[in-house]
C-alpha cells in the first residue's frame, strides 16, 4: 500500500468534492471559487499536511519514467554520464558487481545505494561520472543449480540477471546500462581469454603438477579458502581429498614486491581501510629470517643428510626441543612407504582441523641442533632432537618444517605439553637482562628480550643481536643463510567445471601446449543439454569429443582442447577495466580509454573480498597497465614500475546488514514470523507459549527467518524513503541493524520538506538577488534599522548561518562516504530551522526559498525522485535538478552573519534562575566596561525586572556581581 503523508483529504474536507488532481501525480489543488479561497494564504502560521498528499511510490514511478525518456539525451539522468577524455574532472564510482543469484538482498541495497548517492553527489558538483553495472555470472553455484533443476546454467543465470536488473531499476539508481556486461557472455570472456594468452606469452601463465584440494562430490578443485576448518567442501560438505593434478597457474609471485610496496601508497590519507591493508600484507606474508640446517641422525633409514627449517626467530635456536614436519614433507613421504603406522596417521589428517595438537613422532630419525657443534653450547642444546609430523605445519610455507621452541611460541608450547607433559620447557630468553622479570609459569615468552643462562656465552645479550650473530656463525659453517620468504603462492586458476571461461590452450602431442590463435577466439562453451537433463555431476567438457578433438594451430595435426575452465576470480580481476570500453570487439579495452578513465576513483564492497579478489585485481591491473595493451613495448616485470599502478584509488568497505530476530526464551529456537504476536511491537509474544520473545539482531539468513526482501520494502515505503532510512541508521562501515519501524521518522521528515516546497513556491520580487548580495546590501544598514527590520535580519541570518554550516558539514560527509548517516541528520536539523522560520513568519521569502533550494540540492543524491518533485514545485517546473542545478557551496557570508544577540544564563548565589537573550557585546569592550554593559542589558529585560528587581530578590543590593564567559553567564551574589 502506498505510503501517504498527512491526514486523508476526506477527513479534512468531508463532502466538498472540490478536489481534483492537477499538475502531475504529487499535487492536489482545490478548484473553483471556494478552492481559490482555500489557497489564498501562501504561507500559513499553522502547519497542515491535509492540503496535498505525498505519495512516494507515485513519485518513484513518475520520475523513473521521466529519467528513462531522457536517456537519449547526452545528459542521462542529469550529469551522470560516461567519462570521456581527460581523467581530470571525471569520477569513476564502482560498487562490486553482483553474482546473479536471482534476488537482491539488503546487503546489495546498501552497497548500491551508497554508490549511487556518491555518484549523484559528484555529478551535481559538475563532474562527469561513470557508474556502470554488470554481472559476475560464471561460477559453481549456477552449475550446481543447473544440475539440481536439470536446465542449462546459461538459462538459469540469464533469468536471474533479468530479475535482479528489474529489482535494481526500483532503487532509483543512475546506472549506465549502456555499459552492462556479464562475464558469461562470449563477447566478455573472449577478452578474458586474450588476457590469459598475454600472460602465457610473458611466461606468467604456466601449467604444472600440484597437490590440490579436490571435492569428490562436486568433482572439482577447491581453493584453500573453500575448505572449512573440518576439511570439508564449503558447498557439498564432502571431505576434501588431496590429489596431484596438472593445473594452470598465474605467476602472481612475480609481482609480489610491487603488490607489497604499493600498499604504502594505498595507506596515504586513509584511502584504503587499515584492516584491509593489514589483511593484504598478511596474505603476501613477507618474512625476513634464516634457513637453518638440522643434521639428521637416521637409524637404518635412507633420508636427507639435513632438514632445512625457515625461521624468523634465530635468537630462539638454543631453545629448540623438537622439529615438526608437514605431512607433505619429502622425508615424511619417503618414510611413509615403509611405515604403515605413519601412513595410517597421514590418512587421518584430512579430517582434522589445522590447529589440531595431534602428532606422530618419527621412530627412526632424530636431528641435531647445528649449535651442538660449538664447544661452548650448553649440554641441553647438544642433545639430539625428536622429529614429529604435525598437522599445524603448513607444507607450502617455508620448507614444510618448523623448529619447535616450546618456551617461546604459543603453538609449540601447546604441542609440547600435549606430547611431552613431563619434560621441562627450556626458556632461553627473558624479559630483563638479569632475568629478574620471569615469564609466568607454564606460559611461553614470545617477545624479544635478553638471552638467559641456557644460551651459553650469549647470556645477557640482546636477543635480536644474538640472532644475527648466530646466523653469521652458522653461515660460515654452511649450516644457515639469511633468506626472505613469502606466504603468497602462485594463483591456481584451473577448475574442473563447465560454467567458466574455457582455457584457450590446445594440447598437441608434437607441439605441446599451443595458444588458440586470436582469430579463433572466443573458445565458446559447447551446449551440453543432455548433461543437465540427466542431472550429472563432474565436468561435461571432458566428454564432448566433437569439442575436445581439434587440430593443432602450429602443425595441423590431431590435438585436444584443454577441458579446464578458469577460476571466476579471473573474470572479476579485470571487469572494471572492461567497463571503460565495453563495446570494443578487438581488445579488452583501448589504451586511450584506459588512460582517460582508470583507475577507479572509488570502489565500494564488502570486507569479505578484502584478500583474494582485491589481490588478484591488483595483480592483473599491474600486468595489463604495463602490457602492450596500454604501454606499447612495455614489459611486465617483477620489479616495481616507475609509476604506481593500482586499480582502485580509494576503497570503502560497508558493514553488513543484520535483521531483527525473534527466538523462544525456553528453547532458543528461532521463530518464524507467524509464530510471533506483534500486536504490541515493544513486547513480541511467542504465540504457542505466551512468553515474551527474545529480540536480537543477527546476520540475515533463511534459518533465522529474519531476511527482508528489499523489493517488498520499497513497494511499501518507496525507494527514496528506503534509501534515506538505509543511510541514516548507521555509519557506512558499521553493521546496520535493520529496524523497519524507524523509517517512520524518515517519512515524516520528507513530508515536512515537501510541505515547505508547497509553502515557498511563490515567486519573490527579490528573486534575482542572491543571498550573498542580499546580506551584503543590508549589513551596513543595521545601525539604522527599526526593531521590526532587525527582527527580520536576525531571522534571515539565523537561517542562512544554518545553511552555510550544513553545506560545509554535508559536503565533507559526502566526500568521506563513511559518514553519510550524518548527511541525513544534518538535513533534518536544517529542515527544523526552516519549518520554525515559516511558523514565525519573520524571515524574508528569498532567504527561505534559497535555503530550501540548497536543502533540496543537498538531499537530491539520497532521495532523487523526491528531490526532483520538490524542485519542480519550488521552481515552478524548471529542468531536472540533476540537469539544471549544482551542489551548493559556501558563499563566504558567515562572517557577516554573526548573531546580534547571545544567550545569557542568570544565576543568584550560584543557582540558575533563567536564561535570556541580550545584545552581543562589542569585541572592544573589556573589563569593567564589559561587566557594566552585560549587567545593564540583563536588567533591562522584562524577565529581570520581574524576578530580580521587583520580587523577593533585589539584585541591586548584591554584594558582588560576576560576569564570565564574555557575558554568557552572570552571577549575583547576595
Amino acid at each position: 500500500m502506498p505510503l501517504i503523508y498527512g491526514r486523508s483529504i476526506g477527513q479534512s474536507l468531508p463532502r466538498l468534492g472540490l478536489l481534483r488532481p492537477c499538475n502531475g501525480l504529487a499535487s492536489l489543488q482545490p478548484c473553483g471559487r471556494l478552492g481559490a479561497a482555500l489557497l489564498a494564504p501562501r504561507i500559513v502560521t499553522r502547519r497542515s499536511y491535509a492540503d496535498v498528499k505525498l505519495d512516494l511510490l507515485a513519485l518513484d514511478s513518475k520520475w523513473r519514467q521521466k529519467w528513462a525518456s531522457a536517456q537519449s539525451d547526452s545528459s542521462t539522468n542529469g550529469r551522470i554520464v560516461g567519462a570521456k577524455g581527460s581523467k581530470d574532472g571525471s569520477k569513476y564510482i564502482l560498487p562490486m558487481f553482483p553474482y546473479p543469484s536471482g534476488y537482491l538482498h539488503l546487503g546489495h541495497l546498501r552497497v548500491y545505494t551508497i554508490a549511487d548517492v556518491v555518484a549523484r553527489f559528484h555529478a551535481l558538483q559538475g563532474h562527469k561520472v561513470l557508474l556502470p553495472m554488470g554481472w559476475d555470472a560464471f561460477g559453481l553455484p549456477a552449475e550446481n543449480a543447473a544440475i539440481e533443476r536439470g536446465i542449462d546454467p546459461a538459462t538459469w543465470t540469464r533469468a536471474n540477471i533479468a530479475r535482479m536488473k528489474e529489482q535494481l531499476g526500483l532503487m532509483n539508481g543512475s546506472w549506465d546500462w549502456s555499459r552492462e556486461l556479464a562475464t558469461c557472455d562470449p563477447s566478455f570472456y573472449k577478452h578474458t581469454q586474450k588476457i590469459f594468452l598475454l600472460l602465457h606469452e610473458k611466461g606468467l601463465a604456466y601449467q604444472t603438477e600440484a597437490e590440490v584440494n579436490y571435492d569428490p562430490v562436486d568433482k572439482t578443485v577447491l581453493a584453500n579458502e573453500q575448505v572449512d576448518a573440518d576439511g570439508c567442501s564449503w558447498r557439498s560438505g564432502a571431505k576434501v581429498e588431496k590429489r596431484k593434478l596438472k593445473q594452470w597457474f598465474l605467476r602472481i609471485s612475480e609481482f609480489r614486491d610491487s603488490l607489497l610496496k604499493d600498499l604504502d601508497k594505498l595507506a596515504e590519507n586513509d584511502a584504503w581501510p587499515e584492516r584491509v591493508l593489514a589483511m593484504q600484507r598478511n596474505w603476501l606474508g613477507k618474512s625476513t629470517g634464516a634457513m637453518i640446517k638440522f643434521p639428521v641422525m637416521a637409524f637404518s633409514q635412507d633420508v636427507h643428510a639435513a632438514i632445512e627449517v625457515f625461521t624468523t626467530r634465530p635468537d630462539t635456536l638454543f631453545g629448540v626441543q623438537y622439529l615438526a614436519l608437514a605431512s607433505t614433507h619429502p622425508v615424511v613421504a619417503k618414510l611413509a612407504k615403509s611405515d604403515p603406522e605413519l601412513q595410517a596417521f597421514l590418512d587421518t589428517l584430512p579430517g582434522l582441523p589445522p590447529d589440531s595438537k595431534v602428532g606422530y613422532m618419527l621412530p627412526h630419525i632424530r636431528v641435531v641442533n647445528p649449535l651442538a657443534y660449538h664447544e661452548d653450547t650448553p649440554a641441553a642444546t647438544k642433545q639430539s632432537i625428536p622429529v614429529y609430523v604435525a598437522p599445524y605445519v603448513v607444507g607450502d610455507y617455508g620448507e614444510g618444517a618448523v623448529m619447535g621452541v616450546p618456551g617461546h611460541d604459543v603453538r609449540d608450547h601447546s604441542f609440547w605439553k600435549e606430547h611431552r607433559p613431563d619434560e621441562p620447557v627450556r626458556y632461553v630468553l627473558a624479559e630483563s637482562e638479569d632475568e629478574s622479570t620471569a615469564t609466568l609459569a607454564n606460559e611461553p615468552f614470545i617477545d624479544h628480550g635478553f638471552m638467559t643462562e641456557h644460551s651459553g656465552l650469549y647470556k645477557g645479550k640482546s636477543s635480536k643481536e644474538t640472532g644475527e650473530m648466530l646466523v653469521s656463525m652458522l653461515e660460515a659453517a654452511d649450516l644457515a643463510k639469511p633468506v626472505e620468504k613469502w606466504r603468497l603462492r602462485d594463483w591456481l586458476i584451473s577448475r574442473q567445471r563447465y560454467w567458466g571461461t574455457p582455457i584457450p590452450i590446445i594440447h598437441c602431442g608434437s607441439c605441446g601446449a599451443v595458444p588458440v590463435p586470436d582469430n579463433r577466439l572466443p573458445v565458446e562453451l559447447p551446449e551440453v543439454d543432455e548433461h543437465w537433463a540427466g542431472k550429472k555431476v563432474g565436468n561435461p567438457l571432458e566428454h564432448q569429443t566433437d569439442w575436445v578433438n581439434t587440430s593443432c594451430p602450429k602443425c595441423g595435426g590431431a590435438a585436444k582442447r584443454d577441458t579446464d575452465t578458469m577460476d571466476t576470480f579471473v573474470d572479476s580481476s579485470w571487469y572494471y577495466m572492461r567497463f571503460v570500453d565495453p563495446h570494443n570487439k578487438d581488445a579488452p579495452f583501448s589504451a586511450e580509454a584506459a588512460k582517460a578513465n582508470l583507475p577507479v576513483d572509488l570502489y565500494i564492497g564488502g570486507i569479505e573480498h578484502a584478500i583474494l579478489h582485491l589481490l588478484y585485481a591488483r595483480f592483473i591491473y599491474k600486468f595489463l597497465m604495463t602490457s602492450s595493451l596500454v604501454a606499447e613495448g612495455a614489459e611486465a616485470s617483477a620489479e616495481a614500475p616507475a609509476e604506481v599502478h593500482e586499480p582502485f584509488t580509494r576503497l570503502v568497505t560497508q558493514g553488513m546488514v543484520h535483521g531483527k530476530t525473534y527466538s523462544d526464551p525456553s528453547t532458543g529456537r528461532f521463530l518464524k514470523p507467524d509464530e510471533v504476536d506483534l500486536s504490541n511491537p515493544s513486547k513480541p509474544m511467542v504465540i504457542a507459549t505466551g512468553q515474551q520473545a527474545v529480540v536480537s539482531f543477527e546476520k540475515m539468513s533463511k534459518s533465522k527467518y529474519n531476511g527482508v526482501d528489499p523489493t517488498d520494502f520499497i513497494a511499501q515505503y518507496g525507494a527514496d524513503a528506503t534509501r534515506a532510512h538505509m543511510l541514516f541508521q548507521a555509519p557506512v562501515s558499521e553493521i546496520l541493524y535493520w529496524d523497519e519501524e524507524k523509517i517512520a521518522g524518515v517519512t515524516r521528515w520528507l513530508g515536512r520538506v515537501h510541505d515547505l516546497a508547497l509553502k515557498l513556491k511563490a515567486a519573490s520580487s527579490e528573486e534575482s538577488l542572491s543571498p550573498k548580495a542580499y546580506f551584503e546590501d543590508l549589513v551596513n544598514k543595521l545601525d539604522s534599522m527599526s526593531p521590526a527590520e532587525l527582527a527580520k535580519w536576525d531571522a534571515d541570518a539565523a537561517i542562512w548561518r544554518e545553511v552555510q554550516k550544513t553545506i560545509e558539514s554535508v559536503t565533507v560527509s559526502y566526500n568521506k562516504v563513511y559518514s553519510l548517516n550524518t548527511v541525513v541528520s544534518d538535513l533534518m536539523s536544517l529542515t527544523n530551522t526552516l519549518v520554525e522560520a515559516t511558523r514565525e513568519g519573520l524571515a524574508s521569502p528569498i532567504i527561505q526559498r534559497e535555503a530550501l533550494s540548497a536543502l533540496l540540492r543537498m538531499v537530491a543524491p539520497i532521495t532523487p525522485a523526491f528531490a526532483e518533485e520538490c524542485w519542480s514545485i519550488l521552481t515552478l517546473g524548471s529542468d531536472s535538478i540533476f540537469a539544471g542545478a549544482t551542489f551548493p557551496e559556501v558563499d563566504g557570508t558567515l562572517p557577516l552573519l554573526q548573531p546580534r544577540k547571545q544567550t545569557c544564563a542568570v544565576q543568584v548565589n550560584g543557582k540558575l534562575k533563567f536564561a535570556i537573550e541580550i545584545p552581543k557585546p562589542s569585541s572592544t569592550l573589556q573589563g569593567d566596561e564589559l561587566k557594566d554593559f552585560i549587567i545593564g542589558e540583563v536588567l533591562k529585560t522584562d524577565e529581570a525586572k520581574t524576578r530580580l528587581l521587583n520580587g523577593p530578590v533585589d539584585v541591586r543590593s548584591a554584594k558582588k556581581t560576576l560576569v564570565v564567559k564574555g557575558g554568557k553567564l552572570v552571577n549575583f551574589v547576595l
